[in-house]
């Protein structure tokens, strides 16, 4: 019998919770089990098991981050547009880790091409459009942008910048002015 008021979406909600809490990488349907205070076997008429789980979250943070950016980018062009676009990724990596550490979960093709994700990419050359970069520069661009993004915010969260001045937000600052020096300047082929 399945327990009451348990379903699919309220399980990958309280697992983005946990993961927010004690890390993605120890999400488990064990894990949010014990959270629900329910035996295993009861989650798996939601879940099939931890990978489907944190496929879930995954995609659950996909969407949020596509909601965020696209609301973040609005009006919005250039420079002004790419540091919306960056700061919406940093923000929400402060404010959700395990989330966004479950962004970054390798999706197998067919989810990955019906998630979010593809609103991320598009939002992103839309942003470089500003920028008259042809392909396949553009691309070459976007992949610049997620790994500076990316590496940025996974330092910063794992303390690697903590131990010396200046701060990181006037850092974050100068990567994203020269971001889009880069940018405006892209060198030949």
């Amino acid at each position: 019998m399945v327990r009451v008021g348990l379903t699919t979406e309220r399980l990958v909600r309280a697992g983005a919770d946990l993961a927010d809490e004690v890390g993605f990488d120890e999400v488990t349907v064990s894990a949010l089990a014990r959270r629900f205070d329910v035996k295993v076997a009861s989650l798996y008429s939601h879940v099939r098991n931890s990978q489907d789980l944190r496929t879930g979250i995954a995609l659950l943070a996909l969407e949020e981050l596509a909601d965020r950016a696209s609301d973040a980018l609005a009006g919005r062009a250039g420079k002004d547009a790419l540091s919306a676009l960056a700061n919406v990724y940093r923000d929400y990596a402060h404010e959700h880790p395990g989330r966004y550490a479950a962004a970054q979960l390798r999706l197998d093709p067919e989810t990955a091409a019906a998630s979010a994700g593809v609103r991320h990419a598009q939002m992103t050359r839309a942003i470089l459009r500003g920028y008259d970069l042809a392909e396949p520069d553009r691309t070459h661009a976007v992949r610049l942008l997620g790994s500076v993004f990316h590496g940025y915010v996974s330092l910063e969260l794992g303390g690697g910048f903590s131990h010396s001045a200046p701060d990181t937000d006037e850092t974050w600052t100068r990567v994203l002015d020269a971001l889009d020096a880069l940018l405006r300047t892209w060198p030949a082929a």
